[in-house]
């Protein structure tokens, strides 16, 4: 099986050296094309506008001037087009990618590139900010991650659909289990700003990103995660309202 990997932290980031020894359990062909510097939140973002570079860092491991998709999108038409992968990996994010995350994500952002063009993809996630510790339990992801991988790639999954792995922020050994969940909706408004007066006059902002927990129902990937439970969540890019749209549907039918 050849690997392809892929993330939103940059090609030099902790949890891609976490998700080559993952992919290592699963492969011995795993490439790396990913961003040279960090692209957290550019969602599904291509560089229409400037060049995109790359430059050869190891054997199998190249970085790329530009996004997660621009990434997948270069390794997919020039660095594996004659062998491509048989699995696309993106992560492991360093933070969750839950609910309304991932819509921001670059991580998941990866992961639909890859299925869009073809590849089975898997988007995965660390969890951090929920149970108080100050740092990120990698050894969680790299424990669980690979059986996990294994057991869904022998189920499989619809082409136009990808998975999103959360890992919870708990050692290996208090994860309670695997949960199958969707999509969760918080109660509150996660995004806002930190307005800042500039020295030379006029104001800027920081954009900020809460974390704080809401209150989600069960089965919802939120409810997982701060019960302690890796959840995997299918997701697809149809973002079609479907009860809306059989109403309007009726309001113009004359």
């Amino acid at each position: 099986m050849r690997i392809l990997l892929t993330n939103d932290d940059g090609v030099r980031a902790e949890g891609m050296q976490v998700l080559r020894r993952i992919a290592a359990h699963i492969s011995d062909d795993v490439w790396v094309v990913a961003p040279d510097t960090e692209m957290s939140a550019a969602s599904r973002g291509v560089s229409l506008h400037d060049p995109v570079r790359t430059k050869k860092l190891e054997d199998k491991v190249y970085a790329v001037t530009g996004t997660p998709t621009d990434s997948v999108i270069v390794a997919l038409k020039d660095i594996l087009k004659d062998n491509p992968p048989d699995l696309v990996l993106s992560g492991v994010n360093r933070g969750q990618n839950l609910a309304e995350d991932v819509t921001f994500s670059g991580t998941v952002a990866g992961a639909l590139q890859g299925m869009q063009m073809g590849i089975p993809s898997i988007a995965l996630s660390l969890a951090r900010g929920f149970q108080g510790a100050m740092s990120l339990p990698w050894e969680t992801a790299e424990h669980h991650g690979p059986a996990l991988i294994k057991k869904l790639v022998a189920e499989g999954w619809p082409h136009n659909v990808i998975l999103s792995i959360n890992f919870p922020d708990t050692s290996p050994e208090d994860v309670k289990g695997t949960q199958i969940t969707r999509q969760g909706h918080r109660d509150f408004q996660m995004s806002g700003v930190d307005k800042r007066s500039h020295p030379r006059g006029g104001s800027y902002f920081w954009l900020t990103y809460g974390a704080r927990k809401s209150n989600p129902p069960q089965g919802t990937d939120l409810r997982a995660i701060y019960d302690g439970f890796i959840s995997v969540t299918p997701l697809h890019t149809d973002l079609t309202h479907f009860d809306t749209m059989s109403d309007l549907q009726e309001v113009f039918s004359d």
